[in-house]
């Protein structure tokens, strides 16, 4: 089964093997498949996030294709579950036209439901966990199916128990969301900009999804096949959070190279720095491209796929991280997996 078709970044080869997990009988089916005959497995949602090596995968890759919204009944909350299989944006669409607000900010992000929790996603001043409950998950190890609570999780800046710690033990089939009835005021300057600058003919979470949705569009964060710059896995690397320390530091760094700060989000004793701005500041301007893998005309957050190969896509990333990490001293990490079993 050849993957780079159901990837957003269209790159792999061939699996070894290749399951659709319908049901959580399937999955649990497959796996114990693959247990019995010693064989990696790969799990794959909306292949958004995730980098196969030319060679394919020499195991087993089960995507999870279940999908479904539902309300939990006998609750006086609001309280959605969502399947793993679910395209996430479907979801959050879903949320606005009923008018329930709390992941209106994730608007427009590629890939299916169940990779959420796992990168904890987050945009424009929300996270996956701010309405995250918990998640029904398949343990690996016990071979039984079980719930995690949100406390259980280890939820951080783009990580998780499942991206860092237990990655691989758990295969999550569900997650159960609290929504509100109304959208907390939004406090992502970009985004407080675009909705000041709007036509103002919607109101609440439809404004927000709408203002979100024309922010990604201009950084062609948004997947059209009209668009080469979107052929990607959105952004590719995670924005560096430093502490008051290390980001003075940085400013020192700044003021040698004669570099005017950027602007940045800081939240308590924290702050976040745009990776675009290090990128481009190191020397790769958007638009840049060797080898076919280049860098988005709009965003230099994304590494796009202009018929580039996986091993050509990696190695700008890689001269990426190295010209970041000498000017700057600081350490990109990568946001997609790169799978080269």
């Amino acid at each position: 089964m050849p993957l780079a078709p159901l990837t957003t970044i269209g790159l792999g080869g061939p699996a070894s093997y290749y399951v659709d997990a319908v049901t959580e009988d399937d999955l649990a089916a497959a796996l114990s498949f693959a247990r019995e005959h010693r064989t990696p497995v790969r799990i794959l949602g909306g292949g958004s996030n995730v980098i196969f090596a030319d060679h394919g995968f020499r195991g087993m890759v089960i995507r999870m294709a279940s999908s479904g919204i539902e309300r939990v009944r006998g609750s006086s909350e609001p309280l959605f579950t969502v399947r793993a299989g679910h395209p996430w944006d479907d979801f959050v669409a879903w949320t606005v036209a009923q008018s329930w607000a709390g992941v209106e900010c994730l608007s427009g992000i590629p890939g299916s439901a169940g990779g959420v929790p796992v990168q904890n996603v987050g945009a424009y001043g929300q996270e996956a966990s701010d309405t995250l409950v918990s998640v029904r998950a398949f343990d690996r190890t016990a071979g039984v199916f079980v719930e995690i609570p949100k406390a259980e999780c280890a939820f951080g800046y783009r990580r998780s128990r499942f991206k860092y710690g237990d990655a691989g033990k758990f295969v999550i089939t569900e997650i159960l969301f609290r929504l509100a009835a109304e959208a907390a005021a939004p406090r992502y300057p970009e985004l407080i900009r675009a909705l000041e600058d709007g036509s103002g003919q919607q109101t609440g979470v439809a404004a927000i999804r709408e203002a979100v949705l024309g922010l990604r569009k201009k950084k062609s964060m948004v997947y059209s096949p009209a668009d080469p710059d979107s052929r990607s896995c959105g952004s590719f690397f995670t924005n560096p959070v430093l502490s008051a320390a290390e980001y003075q530091e940085l400013l020192l760094r700044f003021k040698e190279s004669g570099i005017d700060p950027p602007q940045v989000y800081a939240d308590g004793a924290r702050v976040k720095v745009p990776a675009a701005f290090l990128i481009e500041k190191a020397g790769f301007a958007k638009g840049t491209s060797r080898n076919g893998a280049g860098i988005s005309a709009r965003h230099a957050l994304a590494l796009v796929n202009r018929g580039c190969t996986a091993e050509s896509l990696m190695e700008l990333a890689h001269l990426i991280e190295g010209a970041v990490r000498e000017k700057f001293g600081i350490t990109l990490e990568m946001e997609p997996e790169y799978i080269a079993v």
